[in-house]
């Protein structure tokens, strides 16, 4: 599992960490039953404090993607595939409005947008994809 931080990022480190793990989760990378690192060998890994890892996998015990297990570990948690799902809504739909927010600053209109859209979907938005 790689996870890679940036500094230049406005996101925090911890928030870095639960984005990527929660991505990996979700296109099948880790799978349930999966053994996270533990706290302190993330942190050295990622030349962070063990509280930094230590709130990241809290936060994605709270969401429910992974398991704590005194002295076993961390384990990704089965998933819910139509939580996954709405997950990924949610995750869309932030982006989405960030886009628009971008198109109305420079005036695209929304057929500008769909326009694009369609071209970075892959295709005419009538194919039932």
């Amino acid at each position: 599992m790689d996870i890679i931080l940036s500094n230049a990022s406005d996101e925090p480190i911890y928030q870095q960490i639960i984005t990527q793990i929660k991505s990996h989760i979700m296109n099948g990378t880790l799978t349930a039953g999966d053994a996270l690192p533990s706290m302190r060998s993330l942190a050295q890994q990622l030349r962070i404090s063990v509280i930094t890892t230590k709130r990241a996998y809290e936060e994605l015990e709270r969401d429910g993607f992974i398991e704590n297990f005194t002295g076993r570990g961390c384990f990704v948690k089965a998933q819910n595939t139509d939580f996954l799902r709405e997950e990924t809504m949610r995750q869309t739909e932030e982006l989405l409005a960030k886009v628009c927010e971008k198109a109305k600053v420079c005036g695209l209109t929304l057929t500008d947008l769909q326009e694009m859209l369609e071209l970075v979907y892959g295709g005419d938005s009538d194919d039932g994809i």
